[in-house]
């Protein structure tokens, strides 16, 4: 049974080389890049809690003088979802829609923009604390699936500027 896994495993190793796959963080460049983008944080909770996030999603090197700045614009909508007999909201949808534009450092000039958006449900509870607490979480949950979805998006575009 090890032996026939090892043979698969050896196999797909081969078949996926011969198509041409190469992962994306393996080319020059790309970690590289995304560590090099400064992240610019916009109004509110929301565009604080996006900033950290993308932060950790580029690694972002202090120690390197960016190549490109990232602004964003956050717009949040909240749905009542779940509601009880007594006409009351349980459960919440949260939209956040972030349009981004990431711009040459040194010229200002813009290379890319795009819109990314996340939406993500919370319950409401009776408790005033815990109903805060629960839109916070929903607020740092679509942040970080934003934040994944904007480092994605820049490191395919930065794997395609990579040289071959």
């Amino acid at each position: 049974m090890k032996r026939l896994l090892a043979a698969a495993a050896l196999l797909s190793t081969l078949a996926l080389s011969a198509c041409g796959f190469t992962p994306l963080y393996g080319q020059q460049g790309v970690t590289g890049g995304l560590g090099a983008i400064e992240v610019v944080a916009a109004e509110g909770r929301a565009g604080y809690l996006l900033r950290e996030q993308l932060e950790d999603a580029l690694a972002r090197n202090a120690n390197v003088l960016p190549s490109h700045r990232l602004t964003y614009k956050v717009e949040e909508r909240r749905y009542a979802r779940g509601v009880r007999v007594d006409n009351v909201a349980n459960r919440y949808e949260l939209n956040m829609k972030v349009e981004w534009k990431l711009s040459d450092a040194t010229t200002g000039s813009e290379v890319r923009k795009g819109v990314t958006t996340a939406v993500v449900t919370y319950d409401a509870a009776d408790q005033p604390y815990a109903a805060i607490a629960a839109q916070q979480d929903g607020q740092e949950r679509a942040a970080a699936e934003v934040a994944r979805k904007i480092q994605l998006e820049l490191a395919s575009w930065l794997a395609g500027k990579a040289p071959a």
